[in-house]
């Protein structure tokens, strides 16, 4: 049950930004940049969600490991498992080297950014990372602890409904998070 009068149409952080759209929009700008646009980050926007995904389910918030663990799997080209593989554990998961490298970053950051240390950055750079994807990982990490205790902290409505997710994830990554929102805020509108 929510903390404060929202919008009960609306799950998780949706309904926190229908509820306050003067932080809606930069939040929602924030989080198409970092995750989905092309020109951010030599990370594969599939690589991108995964790191959200991952940072979301250390930090327990259901709603936001369902919509980005869905939107990975979709810009992964539908690979459920390898999502939920990273979820359990990143180390075992098929994904790069370089991946697991930025994922335990991603992890030392959702605890407490002090905590990653220098050769966290050596091995993320051994294993072919460049400063930038160490940024952007850094970055996406600290960002969804964000989103992740504002969904939480608010006591957000997360529906345990996966066809939802399913379908928010399908068009999220074909469309991007700003127009989806768009589009979804305007067709509930009343």
């Amino acid at each position: 049950m929510p903390h404060i009068s929202l919008p009960p149409e609306f799950p998780g952080i949706r309904s926190l930004f229908v509820y306050c759209p003067e932080s809606a929009g930069p939040l929602n700008d924030l989080v198409q940049t970092i995750l989905h646009d092309p020109s951010f980050s030599t990370l594969t926007p599939g690589e991108r969600e995964l790191i959200a995904t991952y940072t979301s389910a250390l930090n327990t918030c259901k709603y936001c490991t369902s919509t980005h663990g869905a939107i990975a799997k979709y810009q992964l080209g539908g690979n459920g498992d390898l999502v939920k593989a990273v979820v359990l554990n990143p180390a075992k998961a098929e994904i790069s080297e370089k991946l697991k490298a930025l994922l335990a970053i991603a992890a030392k950051v959702q605890v407490d950014g002090k905590n990653v240390k220098a050769e966290d950055i050596a091995l993320a750079k051994e294993k072919g990372a460049t400063d930038k994807e160490i940024h952007d990982t850094v970055l996406i990490a600290a960002a969804f602890c964000m989103y992740n205790r504002y969904v939480d902290g608010l006591g957000t409505v997360q529906p345990d409904d996966e066809a939802l997710y399913r379908e928010r994830g399908r068009r999220v990554a074909r469309d991007g998070y700003v127009i989806v929102s768009e589009e979804y805020l305007a067709s509930h509108a009343k």
